[in-house]
């Protein structure tokens, strides 16, 4: 078969199957653009979620009429030297707009601040109409419609307009996170209008970047946030990152930038869930916001035509520095746990049972009170009140005179009536107060000097003896089982070599590797903590992990959940009943442990009620 070069357009669809794979890809390349032109304040535009439009307004430097003509040509761009090794902008392939103009209808005005007009320049398809005299005050306006319209096979794999709709949106914050000093603007008939002002000032880059998480993620989040600033051999990392009480069921809710640029790296996502190994499931990934600074010539970039994915010269150095920084941070946290445990507590007391609660009635239009509408709440009689004392005499069981008498006489096995001639008063001072009781013989309630808190024993105890085990587990080398008779596992000689190269670092785990030629490993010890082991499951498991990860951390993972299984079997169980003295000694062990605001499954060890809320539901405030 004779070979013939293709025609531009034919190579111009096949880049934009790598480059632009949905509507989401549009706008993180035209976002890519306006960045980079210096631009203040970014709009975006969508329709269909994106489908049928997307348009992208900056007040960038702009471009002339020679600057549009190559710019929806394939390899032209002003953001690159002859030099890939040190790339400091966003967008530098060269390849987006020609990519988007061939499987869509693409339009760009654009003007330079020292023109006397703007210009506009179309292409349909593939085919490029001239640049030609446009009204336009400054800046850019990109508008891509009718998306895929040239190539009408890869509308059938697009989701649904609302689906499209997020991932679009899901891209604005990436790089609104990553852009704090830019006002976003978002649009449309398919959403709602979201707006993201600059965030400015004499405050530090961090406290920009903070304003910048609050506006996108939420307070909530900022509340049970831990900050997050180290550095190692001049990299950088800076942000927030949840405690382990606060996660998701996934990993959509985790943000990392670049040098500013928004990714998604499997090293990164690695790192993180290596930091959290102890503090959560498999099933519960943290939220967070980390920024990593480091020299351009280090990271290459150029790895991906989405330019999503990086690769950095020293892995393993990146590696460390963020599940070091997570760790330290975690365990500088100590003893806290998320707000939303106490709010989620409030609200159900606020909801459960109280539909019949008298509302405030607005009784007629009434003037508008600083835009706010006004409302006027009738008396409340509380004679017809569900809520008003039991008449004397009542021949009804509750709270009223006759009935309660019958409660006087009564044992009671609380930590009250156990702890009468126990005085703790001095402890209501700690952190996490005095214990006053034990309720459903595995919650502690405990005073403290404004409010209260409640702990689960079980929880709360079995987090101690995981941190003890840990830390013998830390002081003396893992001793290894050796085989009598060494097990030989065959494989592919790739997954050989990639082992023997970790050999070293698992041998400090108990787990002792040679090569038996080249297409086998011989296994000699085993980690005596893990008892028998299927050696051919362990070492498949663990060539997969190095294949995804690029780290061996499996048999530390199955030791540390072995650890977690003996900690869960010898802590205090539900149900057994303490001692005041006990209780107050657990509380005061939890002050001194590391991480003891949650479980070894990363469920929170207590809730903690503040008095001022307190007094709110019983209407003291």
């Amino acid at each position: 078969m004779a070979v013939r070069r293709l025609n531009e357009n034919i190579v111009n669809q096949i880049a934009a199957g790598e480059v632009i794979e949905r509507p989401a890809s549009v706008v993180r390349e035209l976002l890519d653009n306006a960045i980079d032109s210096g631009a203040s304040r970014i709009e975006i535009i969508t329709a269909n979620g994106g489908k049928s439009l997307i348009r992208v307004t900056d007040n960038g430097s702009g471009m002339d009429a020679d600057d549009l003509a190559l710019a929806v040509e394939r390899h032209c761009t002003s953001k690159l030297t002859d030099d890939l090794s040190a790339i400091e902008t966003l967008g530098f392939r060269g390849e987006a707009l020609p990519s988007i103009g061939s499987v869509a209808r693409l339009s760009i005005k654009s003007r330079v601040a020292y023109s006397a007009s703007g210009h506009e320049i179309r292409v349909e398809g593939g085919h490029i109409t001239p640049a030609k005299p446009a009204a336009l005050s400054g800046g850019t306006i990109v508008e891509v419609s009718d998306l895929f319209f040239a190539t009408p096979a890869r509308l059938k794999f697009l989701k649904t307009d609302r689906a499209e709709a997020n991932a679009v949106t899901d891209v604005i914050k990436r790089a609104a996170l990553g852009h704090p000093h830019i006002h976003f603007a978002i649009s449309g008939a398919d959403r709602m209008a979201v707006d993201y002002p600059a965030v400015s000032g004499s405050d530090n880059n961090d406290t920009l970047a903070t304003k910048r998480m609050e506006q996108v993620l939420g307070r909530d989040f900022i509340d049970n946030a831990m900050a997050i600033d180290a550095e190692r051999e001049g990299v950088q990392l800076h942000g927030l990152a949840s405690l382990p009480t606060y996660n998701r069921n996934n990993t959509l809710h985790q943000f990392f930038t670049v040098n500013g640029r928004p990714v998604r790296d499997k090293q990164i996502t690695g790192a993180v869930r290596g930091a959290y190994m102890d503090f959560l499931s498999r099933f519960h990934h943290p939220v967070l916001c980390l920024a990593l600074k480091i020299d351009p010539s280090l990271v290459d970039i150029n790895v991906h035509p989405a330019k999503s994915e990086v690769r950095f010269r020293d892995a393993g150095m990146v590696r460390g520095l963020i599940v070091g920084a997570l760790r330290q941070a975690i365990a500088q946290a100590g003893a806290r746990a998320s707000s939303h445990g106490g709010r989620d507590m409030l609200n159900a007391f606020r909801t459960d049972n109280r539909n019949d609660i008298p509302q405030p009635v607005q009784t007629g239009a009434q003037p508008a009170l600083n835009g706010q509408a006004h409302v006027i709440e009738r008396p409340r009689d509380w004679e017809q009140s569900p809520y008003r004392p039991l008449d004397q005499g009542a021949p009804v069981a509750g709270f009223s005179e006759t009935p309660q008498a019958a409660f006087e006489v009564a044992d009671i096995p609380s930590g009250d009536a156990r702890g009468l001639h126990y005085d703790n008063s001095d402890n209501q001072h700690h952190k996490l107060g005095a214990a006053r009781a034990q309720v459903h013989e595995n919650y502690i309630v405990a005073q403290t000097n404004d409010g209260l808190v409640i702990v689960d024993q079980h929880a709360a105890h079995e987090r101690l003896v995981y941190e003890k085990l840990k830390a013998q587990l830390a002081s003396n080398t893992i001793s290894g089982q050796m085989l009598l008779i060494p097990d030989i596992v065959e494989m592919p000689e790739e997954d050989v070599n990639n082992l023997l190269e970790h050999a070293e670092g698992l041998a400090e785990f108990g787990l002792v590797l040679e090569s038996f030629g080249p297409g086998a490993v011989a296994v000699r010890e085993t980690p005596a903590i893990l008892g028998q082991v299927d050696c051919k499951a362990l070492l498949k498991d663990l060539c997969d992990e190095i294949a995804e990860w690029g780290s061996a951390d499996l048999v530390s993972n199955k030791i540390d959940a072995v650890a977690s299984r003996v900690a869960c079997h010898g802590s205090i169980r539900s149900g057994r009943r303490l001692l005041p003295q006990e209780m107050d000694q657990l509380l005061r062990d939890m002050e001194a442990t590391p991480n003891s605001g949650q479980c070894n499954h990363g469920r929170p060890t207590f809730v903690e009620l503040k008095l001022n809320d307190i007094e709110r539901l019983f209407g003291r405030r």
